[in-house]
């Protein structure tokens, strides 16, 4: 059975930092591409960061550029997202998703961080920053 697990989540104060994992069963993550979205209330689910295999380049949205890191340990099936410098409103649920659609995260470029591209998508855990 395929599945994706994040964990990392919790509150932390704005300008500190969490790492979020997210870790698979079920298939290898070295065959996909994923990325990691948010969601905060009321609001639609947006794409924050892609990584794939065959090219090994990344892409993140401009919220998070130069603030996120996404990293990949195919040994261990899992995908982390580095989260530094956090702000109020970075507070959402995070989500990781894989697909098998996406052979590029820079040759697909802003459409790598589209919800329709991913086919596998964890339960999700909350990220808060407040003071």
């Amino acid at each position: 059975q395929v599945q994706l697990v994040e964990s990392g989540g919790g509150l932390v104060q704005p300008g500190g930092s969490l790492r979020l994992s997210c870790a698979a069963s079920g298939f290898n993550l070295d065959s996909y591409a994923i990325a990691w979205f948010r969601q905060a209330p009321g609001k639609e689910r947006e794409g924050v960061s892609c990584i794939t295999t065959s090219d090994g380049t990344t892409r993140y949205s401009q919220s998070v550029e130069g603030r996120f890191t996404i990293s990949r340990d195919n040994a261990k099936n899992a995908v982390y997202l580095q989260m530094n410098s956090l702000k109020p409103e970075d507070t959402a649920v995070y989500y990781c998703a894989a697909s098998n659609r996406i052979e590029s995260a820079q040759h697909m470029g802003v459409l790598s961080l589209i919800t329709g591209w991913y086919d596998y998508w964890g339960q999700g855990t909350q990220v808060t920053v407040s003071s």
